[in-house]
């Protein structure tokens, strides 16, 4: 694809592919924010209400992924939110 018409595929894939990065990160920080704040009650309940590790408890090493992937997602967000999101108030959808 040479010329204008690839130049246009090129930044719409980008575009796409960086929205769908930032829409994964957003919902994972989601479900690891609901994840502590559950944790949190649980704690003064005395009862266990980490979802992460009740829906995966018996396999430690995918809960860990997780866990990971939920702190990736946190980093990213970090990095890449300016003081207003620009790829949340764009009107254009996938």
């Amino acid at each position: 694809m040479d010329g204008l018409y690839g130049s246009i595929f090129i930044n719409t894939f980008s575009y796409l592919y960086m929205k769908a990065v930032h829409m994964i990160a957003w919902i994972l920080l989601i479900v690891g924010g609901l994840n502590w704040l559950l944790v949190g009650i649980g704690g003064f309940m005395g009862s266990n209400l980490n979802v992460v590790d009740l829906l995966l408890g018996s396999w430690p090493s995918v809960e860990w992924i997780v866990y990971i992937l939920v702190g990736l997602s946190a980093v990213y967000t970090i990095f890449t939110h300016k003081a207003e999101c620009r790829t949340c108030s764009t009107s254009s959808s996938m």
